[in-house]
């Protein structure tokens, strides 16, 4: 008795192995299916029983959906294959609202690329008669190309010396603009130099005012415009002709650092200011 009871029990663990096997094939082959028909994209329009009906199947998002409407109502939804029942149709209004507009621009396009094209079938009769006549007009221009290419050789000899000649003039013009380049740089160079020279000019004539009142403060002159000669270098001072004391050179060589690197020399003849010379050492 108790063998009969094990054989009955592995016979239901076999029977239930074998239902579960069935339903996985089932459902490998529903999925392979629905993936074979995942990009089959439709809008289908239909009157049943003096009903608008709608089907709508569309790949959204990598999810396959398809859904019924009837008069614009919808009363089927399936999602990936699934029966979606309608108390959770909400969860998918954005979705679904996203679809059927997307459906709505493409029917508007439609409508356009229709009328497109009948526009596009008249402008082809229109090209078709155009062809003939143009037809007609290449063997009048086959004609006229026999007497042009006689010109053209005539043209092309003149060309190609046009183009050597322009080859010429736009190395000219390149070697132009590179002097021009040159020129503006150097200009550049010259104006910021000119200011320089400017501002130390300037400078020189602060100092040079500057050592005229020391010169009188150290009463080597009794005032400035008794001062006709004034030189400073990396050897000695004079003033007027006369050289000055070690003392008083050493003072005016490193209050005067600038003047004593050259030959720095500053004069005036009576009334007239010769102003100063130097040929300095930098």
């Amino acid at each position: 008795m108790k063998t009969n009871y094990i054989k009955a029990g592995l016979a239901s663990i076999v029977m239930l192995l074998a239902i579960s096997a069935a339903k996985a094939q089932t459902s490998v082959a529903e999925k392979s299916a629905m993936d074979a028909d995942r990009y089959n994209n439709y809008d289908h329009i239909s009157n049943r029983d003096g009903k608008q009906v709608e089907r709508i199947q569309t790949n959204w998002d990598d999810k396959l959906y398809k859904m019924e409407l009837v008069n614009d109502k919808m009363t089927a939804l399936y999602v990936e294959g699934e029966k979606i029942p309608p108390a959770e149709w909400g969860k998918y209004g954005k979705v679904i609202a996203a679809i059927r507009e997307q459906i709505k621009k493409d029917h508007i396009q439609a409508k356009r690329d229709q009328a497109q094209a009948k526009i596009d079938q008249e402008q082809a009769s229109r090209d078709q008669v155009q062809a003939g006549r143009d037809m007609e007009q290449a063997a009048k221009d086959r004609e006229d190309a026999k007497r042009e290419q006689a010109q053209a050789s005539q043209d092309q000899i003149q060309a190609r010396r046009d183009q050597e000649q322009a080859k010429r003039d736009q190395e000219q013009a390149v070697r132009d603009r590179e002097q021009a380049q040159k020129d503006q740089e150097q200009a550049k160079l010259d104006q910021e130099q000119a200011r320089r020279d400017q501002a130390l000019a300037k400078e020189d004539q602060r100092l040079m005012k500057e050592m005229l009142t020391d010169l009188v403060n150290d009463k080597i002159v009794p005032d400035e415009n008794s001062v006709r000669e004034v030189t400073l270098n990396a050897d000695e001072m004079t003033v007027n002709g006369v050289k000055q004391p070690d003392s008083v050179y050493q003072k005016y060589k490193t209050k005067y650092a600038r003047f004593a690197r050259g030959n720095f020399s500053y004069g005036t003849d009576g009334d007239s200011y010769h102003g100063i010379h130097m040929s300095l050492k930098d």
